[in-house]
């Protein structure tokens, strides 16, 4: 099978880049399971894997697909569907419509409901990124990883948590401003490669205390790789992902301080053959062949286009409780 992965970002990605880490992993896999695979993405970019055609908004899609094509996979939803068989996978909470192309996957049941559907793919990630985990090493830092600017990604509670809970927390996400200047802060910047694993090594918990529907964070599954429990609200994927035997979820802050201070109480053992098992990118590029399946052979996703359910606003914060 030759499939396009369609997306208008530079892969592979420079630093974190959540999707685009998701659709190189998918496109490495499919490779290795002996599918041929073309990136149609920004120019600058580049695989050793795939090959690569430079997207150009001001072209039609249609214009830019290759005639040997069986399936086209993209990340964004188009304007001009493609005249191939196609599926579009949704990785936000914003859309320029009132209803989603009939073809749309979601990447988290939650997702998928609130949008009115029931067509979704969890993200998976690749163990080969990461390597070898050593889950028996004592750790020093709890961790916050996403943008630090974005409110709803709740830096202000984290630093809370870890204030009260007595712990030191590394944000990876975020550069190091004068108002946050504490010492149970450390501020990482934004890494990548082997800077990034090298933290998340020696990070014993995450905290993700999210003020919005999280659709299917990486940030999620690359912690439970790593053998960390997590901590967290109850929003969006958030119940699908952490279940009670790998994090505690609450939308009070100080629900969250208390269960942080037992968090010894889990194995990071089955944490991370939790991850290892139900977020892998072999899982998740099985469910996305099924579903290039049933568009190869006419069968729409949905059966009816789905309807945005609403977009996220950053000065609508979903409420967390003291």
């Amino acid at each position: 099978m030759h499939v396009l992965i369609v997306n208008d970002t530079v892969l592979p990605a420079r630093l974190y880049g959540g999707t685009e880490r998701v659709i190189w992993w998918l496109g490495k896999e499919l490779v290795r399971l002996g599918h041929k695979v073309t990136f149609l993405v920004k120019a600058g970019s580049s695989s050793p894997f795939a090959d690569v055609r430079f997207y150009d908004p001001h072209i039609p899609l249609n214009d830019q697909i290759p005639a040997d094509v069986d399936v086209v996979h993209l990340n964004f939803q188009a304007t001009d569907p493609p005249h191939k068989p196609y599926l579009i996978t949704h990785h936000g909470n914003w859309h320029f419509r009132d209803e989603f192309d009939i073809n749309t996957v979601f990447v988290s049941r939650n997702h998928a409901e609130r949008n009115g559907s029931q067509t979704f793919v969890h993200n998976g990630i690749d163990p080969d990124e990461y390597g070898p985990v050593d889950l028996d090493k004592p750790r020093k830092y709890l961790l916050f990883l996403g943008y630090a600017k974005r409110p709803e990604k709740n830096l202000k509670h984290c630093a809370v948590i870890a204030r009260k809970t007595g712990n030191v927390l590394a944000v990876m996400g975020g550069h190091d401003i004068w108002w946050c200047r504490r010492p149970w802060l450390e501020f990482k910047g934004f890494l990548g490669g082997q800077e990034k694993n090298a933290v998340l090594r020696n990070c014993k918990a995450l905290l993700s205390p999210v003020r919005w529907h999280e659709p299917c964070g990486i940030a999620l599954l690359e912690a439970l790789y790593f053998g960390m429990p997590i901590f967290g609200t109850t929003y969006g994927c958030m119940p699908e992902v952490v279940i009670p035997e790998v994090g505690f979820l609450s939308n009070s802050v100080s629900a969250l301080i208390e269960a942080v201070r037992f968090l010894e109480r889990f194995d990071p053992h089955r944490i991370h053959a939790y991850a290892c098992d139900k977020f892998s990118v072999r899982r998740m590029t099985r469910e996305y062949l099924a579903l290039y399946e049933q568009v190869l052979n006419g069968r729409k996703l949905n059966p009816y286009p789905p309807q945005n359910g609403g977009n996220h606003s950053w000065d609508k914060l979903l409420p967390m409780e003291k």
